[in-house]
């Protein structure tokens, strides 16, 4: 079915070829006709032409062309007949789609027929066209059909180019619903068709970067209500389901209005590429944002308004394709006079759905906007909302207003929804999709389809928020979720779950708005929740998380957590028990519904760490910090028993520890020093260096241990054997011994960020290490990987900060760049040349960016004065900038 390109209404068409006159035995002659049709398509579409008569001018320009070179063929068989199928058949073409066609004939072609047609398809070919054909007869055409929907699709959309159409007619006929995939089958098919669709999609329409043709509410979705419309409705155009009741006026025009936004982006992607490409790539965004006019604003750059409207877009497009699908459900599948059984005055149940009672029930009381979204979560064995109800809801979304939003009842509903001991994720997400939950939280409504252009938040603000929400009621559930143990231990525990989803609904609901959207959130959550019944206290708990929900990310990823002043200092901002269990459930269901790439089992470790840390840090007492010499005492009691077992009490201390600073004892786990022990228990006997690999992994990552007897500033080389072999470095730990020799510690995983299992993985590392350590050479190894298209697409400024931690006698530095192959080996040289001593690395990726810390000391000991500082600024500045 066509939309309102070709048949919704008489568009004049731009005369693009003669009718006659293009010499026939010309190619070159074709080639600049197609040529110059398509320069004049490109220079309106920039001039901003209207995108239904463009893609209805390209189908009919190609028509001209095939047809005049059809006649070049020879037009004298009237048994051939060619005929556009696909979407060309529809009359939509893109600069760059396939031009699909198909050979119709009565009988199987003989030997000249096939000479004819094969001179045909090379000239096209020969002439730069992408040409998909088929040859068929009417029986090969019911018999493809019949056993593939797809066949059967593209059929009824064929349209015959020929002016004989003798066999087009009998083929029409003959794959008709009465004869085969009745409409009932078709539909059935078509939406299973579509369902798995979206999950090759992950079933969400919130991508980077999405496909405007095959992502949920895409144009395949306006194509699949179409099809469906023509196969039972017989319908030929979108404007006759206006007629026939199922849509409105006002759902027309958006869905037209809809899918002509999606055909200017399918149409400068077209144009951009030289080819038919449906993905908005980061590469072409950009781009695209430019040619249609959006320009950079205050807050949002001129690409996230775009991406912002296209989610927009396809949100609205989904929805109207829910409520078509579920219309032609009733019509083809269900009994439309089924009884209905009552479940409030208000709403009854119908074919399994919610629906309301009578036409009037929003408008008539409007508290039914939030009833009827509590009540699904009442009966959660329904299907759904009615279509009808939908469209009666979005019709009243005008009632939400401030007299709605104060109302007492509202809010308690509200948050019965939000308390709601099931569905409370169910019940949001629909809430959004039909505007409502914008409506009544009117700062949600300003992040929906809102884009930040990085490559750290895979979806919209909208959709994290409520993928973090997910992830807590998936902490609530029982039983436990075997995944997140830690978490789902705490959040069953909580005396109120409900305050954790209310700071999930805020974290973010402040961004764009310029200013910290931390503080700006925690404001908007405190005044929520005041007006909404909460005590004080709740009040400013929900707010405290909203404003800290970084924090705990912060901290275990950029400071040094075995520091016991960083774990004392982090403890006294949480200050309990209660506020560090919902800042910890919190913070992993927002890393975990950011991205879900970014949780591994490092972040897993390194999180629950700092959370193990802290809550025995608050048991002790914030005016009773663990002393040093306590926790290196303990950790060495505990190294000893690793080592020797119950006998350790008789058993004499490693050598290899009076060589060693109090600092190694504090920075290892007592599982890695009882390891060190064990590889260097004969160290003094020579001078060559040492190379582990320990496969089991500590804390989320595989162990990587490198001992030099001279200390050498391998972290360059180490760095860049690591990388190039592929491994994300994620912690790096230092210590020079009281002879000068090196001890190095590096947690790598893989790229997926899990221990390294392969021991040929493990054994390459080892071998790779011990190579450049025995090379003298001071040149270092050299890292050839590439960065990924989508890094490569971003350029990130250099920044850089010093700051002394004092306590520690070292200096910080923390560093953003551009993340890519080799720069930790890069860094380390600059330290190398700058005469700075690395004693901790934290090492973290951000999408495009790497923003790492490093702990740094002078070659006698110490902070790095402000000279050297300055110094390396310098060089790292003029070295990463330049790449």
């Amino acid at each position: 079915m066509s939309g309102a390109a070709p048949g919704d209404s008489a568009i004049p068409v731009r005369p693009l070829l003669p009718e006659t006159g293009l010499p026939h035995d010309n190619l070159d002659a074709y080639r600049a006709a197609l040529a110059e049709g398509d320069k004049q398509l490109r220079e309106r579409f920039v001039a901003g032409d209207d995108i239904e008569t463009l893609v209805a001018d390209r189908a009919r320009l190609v028509d001209r062309i095939l047809l005049h070179a059809w006649q070049h063929c020879g037009d004298d068989d009237p048994a051939i007949e060619l005929v556009a199928v696909g979407g060309y058949g529809r009359g939509e073409l893109h600069p760059g789609s396939d031009v699909d066609i198909m050979i119709l004939l009565p009988d199987d072609p003989d030997s000249a027929q096939r000479t004819r047609i094969g001179t045909f398809l090379t000239f096209l070919w020969d002439l730069g066209l992408d040409v998909g054909h088929s040859v068929r007869t009417v029986a090969d055409c019911v018999r493809g059909g019949r056993e593939d929907i797809t066949v059967a699709t593209a059929l009824m959309e064929a349209r015959c180019l020929s002016e004989r159409h003798t066999s087009f007619d009998a083929m029409r006929a003959a794959v008709g619903p009465d004869h085969l995939w009745p409409s009932r089958e078709f539909f059935e098919a078509k939406l299973a068709e579509q369902v798995a669709r979206h999950l090759r999609y992950d079933d969400t329409a919130y991508k980077l970067e999405p496909n405007v043709k095959g992502s949920p509410g895409g144009l395949r979705d306006i194509q699949m209500i179409g099809w469906v419309a023509k196969r039972h409705f017989g319908v030929q155009t979108t404007r006759e389901l206006v007629e026939l009741g199922f849509l409105t006026n006002n759902e027309y025009g958006r869905l037209r209005q809809g899918r002509a936004f999606l055909w200017k982006l399918r149409f400068a992607l077209h144009i951009l590429t030289g080819r038919r490409e449906d993905r908005l790539l980061f590469d072409h965004q950009s781009r695209i944002a430019e040619m249609l006019g959006y320009s950079d604003a205050n807050h949002n750059l001129a690409v996230e308004q775009l991406m912002q409207r296209y989610y927009r877009t396809v949100m609205e497009l989904g929805l109207l394709n829910e409520m078509l699908l579920q219309l032609f459900r009733e019509a083809i599948l269900m009994d439309p006079n089924a009884p209905a059984t009552p479940v409030s005055r208000r709403f009854d149940i119908r074919n399994g759905y919610l629906a309301a009672a009578d036409d009037e029930v929003f408008k008539r009381d409007p508290a039914t906007l939030l009833e009827c979204f509590r009540l699904l979560q009442q009966y959660p064995d329904l299907q759904g909302v009615s279509a009808s109800t939908i469209r009666q809801l979005r019709g009243a979304l005008d009632l939400i207003d401030d007299a709605f939003r104060s109302n007492p009842d509202n809010r308690a509903t509200f948050m019965q929804i939000l308390s709601s001991d099931r569905m409370v994720t169910h019940a949001l997400r629909r809430m959004n999709a039909y505007g409502v939950l914008g409506r009544y939280l009117p700062g949600f409504g300003q992040i929906v389809g809102r884009m930040q252009y990085d490559l750290f938040h895979t979806y919209t603000v909208d959709a994290h928020t409520l993928f973090v929400l997910r992830n807590l009621r998936r902490f609530a559930r029982k039983p436990p979720d075997p995944a997140y143990p830690q978490c789902a231990q705490i959040m069953q525990g909580l005396p109120q779950p409900a305050l954790a989803y209310i700071a999930a609904l805020f974290h973010d609901i402040a961004k764009g708005r310029g200013g910290d959207h931390s503080e700006l959130g925690a404001e908007d959550a405190e005044q929520f929740c005041l007006q909404h019944g909460l005590s004080q206290y709740e009040a400013r708990l929900v707010a405290w998380l909203v404003r800290h929900h970084l924090i705990l990310s912060v901290t275990a990823q950029k400071k040094d957590i075995d520091d016991p002043q960083v774990i004392h200092e982090f403890a006294t901002t949480v200050g309990d028990e209660q506020h560090l269990e919902y800042l910890y459930v919190l913070t992993v269901a927002d890393v975990t519904g950011t991205n879900p790439k970014l949780w591994n089992s490092w972040k897993a470790s390194l999180f629950e760490e700092l959370y193990l840390l802290t809550r025995r840090a608050l048991r002790r007492g914030l005016g009773n910090p663990i002393e040093v010499e306590t926790l290196i005492r303990d950790t060495q009691e505990k190294a000893l028993v690793l080592l020797h077992g119950d006998d350790a009490a008789d058993q004499p201390t490693p050598k290899l520890w009076s060589r060693l600073p109090d600092g190694y004892f504090v920075r290892h786990a007592p599982e890695e020093i009882a390891w060190h022990a064990r590889l260097l228990a004969n160290s003094d006997a020579d001078d060559r260096p040492r190379v582990a690999v320990d496969r089991e992994g500590s804390r989320g990552g595989t162990s990587v241990f490198v001992y030099s007897p001279q200390r050498r500033h391998t972290f360059a080389a180490t760095t860049a054997v690591l990388d190039q072999l592929g491994f994300n470095i994620v912690d790096a730990r230092f210590t020079r011994t009281r002879d000068n020799a090196s001890i190095e510690t590096f947690r790598v995983t893989e790229t997926d960020g899990e221990i390294i299992d392969d021991p040929h993985r493990a054994e390459a590392i080892a071998r790779g290490i011990r190579e450049v350590l025995d090379n003298t050479s001071p040149v270092q190894p050299g890292v050839t990987r590439r960065a990924p298209r989508r890094v490569r697409m971003f350029s990130t400024p250099t920044l850089i900060s010093f700051s002394e931690d004092t306590p520690n006698r070292r200096t910080m530095l923390e560093l953003t760049a551009g993340d890519r192959p080799g720069l930790l080996s890069q860094i380390g040289q600059i330290f190398r040349d700058n005469n700075a001593v690395l004693e901790t690395a934290k090492i973290t990726t951000v999408g495009e960016r790497a923003e790492d810390v490093f702990y740094l000391s002078s070659a006698g000991g110490g902070p790095l004065d402000p000279e050297q500082c300055d110094r390396l600024r310098t060089s790292l500045k003029t070295a990463l900038d330049s790449l």
